[in-house]
């Protein structure tokens, strides 16, 4: 399966207590790596290779639970190889295009 990252609001995170019922709700299911709570913004995001369905039915026994958003969780290993790539591609395409200039002056 595939890294998912859930934000989620819900809306009774108030205070510390429904925050930390809200923290151990989310821990109990399977496949749940990390969890990230902020009472400010009423916020709780769930990452892991878990059901989505179950994270909202389970949240939902504590209060009610809006989905903001659903997607895959990004890895920084992942974007630190594309850099690299990109810059690859960049010098050969410069060596390439110092290669076609050269030989440009040697037909003339």
């Amino acid at each position: 399966m595939v890294q998912i990252k859930v934000v989620l609001k819900v809306m009774t995170m108030a205070d510390d207590k429904t925050k930390q019922k809200a923290i151990e709700a989310a821990a109990d299911i399977y496949g749940v790596d990390s969890i990230a709570a902020d009472v400010k913004e009423q916020k709780l995001t769930v990452v892991g290779e878990m059901d989505t369905v179950a994270v909202v039915k389970k949240l939902k026994k504590i209060g009610k639970v809006d989905i903001l958003s659903v997607g895959p969780a990004k890895e920084e290993k992942k974007e630190e190889k594309t850099d690299e790539k990109k810059e690859e591609s960049k010098d050969a395409n410069n060596k390439q295009e110092e290669n076609k200039e050269e030989n440009k002056d040697d037909k003339k």
